[in-house]
């Protein structure tokens, strides 16, 4: 991803915020300018909210051909979570073996870096999540 369009990003990124819409209540990740259910009624009624970052599983797997940028990871574990506030995220399981994750396993979100890019290097930061203990 483009240096520019990464950091356009970074509130997503950092502070897991979505956007709540002020008509159905419906709250999405990653922020939304509309509402998807309730469309033009929506058009200025979208706030920002910021997700707890807790979770459980609801899908995973190991990940053993791994994309450019994380053959260095290789196996790693990447999940569907549900968040209680409703959006699901995708994320990488971090800090456990693939024998440790299951289904219905909760998680928290952390701050990890994600990958660094291009000859200089920049490093670029996320949310991973880790298994509650």
């Amino acid at each position: 991803m483009p240096v520019p369009r990464y950091w356009r990003y970074q509130d997503q990124r950092y502070n897991l915020a979505g956007s709540k819409c002020g008509v159905c209540g419906g709250v999405y990740f990653p922020q939304r300018p509309l509402c998807p259910k309730c469309h033009r009624e929506s058009l200025g009624k979208m706030e920002r909210v910021t997700l707890s970052g807790e979770g459980r599983i609801i899908s995973y797997t190991v990940v053993h051909e791994p994309l450019i940028d994380y053959e260095h990871q290789a196996p790693y574990i990447m999940a569907l979570i549900e968040t209680p506030e409703g959006p699901i995220l995708l994320g990488q399981i971090v800090d456990a073996e693939p024998e440790e994750v299951e289904i219905g396993r909760e998680v928290e979100a952390v701050f990890r870096k994600l990958r660094e890019e291009g000859k200089s290097g920049t490093i670029q930061y996320g949310y991973k999540f880790r298994l509650k203990r």
